[in-house]
């Protein structure tokens, strides 16, 4: 009987410009963590993917590619999503509760979430933009 082969080490897909690129995303998160049985990160994982796209889609001009590469680490994951922006999208290495969000001001909170809740994160630049990252463990 054959083996099952090994899952791919890296998925990657180009989204479409629209709100309509989050649910995507989620769905492939949740499908490659399932490959590595890392199921009590999918719902982090889901999440700040989920935030990073969004941000994607809010601050890059429409038509721009969007990009979202999911690394499987034999420890977890790396997530990243690469825009066509190339400004920094904030302050990814400040420590988490240095800053204090204006209850009223309905954006900026993305960011707290993801230095929060992930193992490491932070942005590059990249050749026709920048890429956001994050990583989680496999057991979160």
């Amino acid at each position: 009987m054959p083996s099952t082969p090994p899952p791919p080490a890296t998925w990657r897909i180009d989204l479409p410009h629209s709100t309509a690129a989050v649910p995507v995303a989620r769905a492939l998160v949740r499908t490659a963590l399932a490959e590595i049985a890392a199921a009590d990160a999918c719902d982090t994982a889901e999440l700040l993917t989920a935030e990073l796209v969004a941000n994607a889609v809010e601050h890059t001009p429409p038509g721009s590619g969007i990009e979202l590469v999911i690394e499987l680490l034999p420890t977890g994951c790396h997530v990243e999503v690469h825009d066509a922006d190339p400004s920094p999208p904030g302050d990814l290495t400040r420590p988490t509760g240095t800053e204090q969000p204006d209850p009223w001001q309905e954006h900026g909170r993305g960011l707290l979430l993801i230095r929060a809740l992930s193992q490491e994160c932070g942005h590059r630049p990249t050749e026709s933009g920048k890429a956001v990252w994050f990583r989680l463990p496999a057991r979160h």
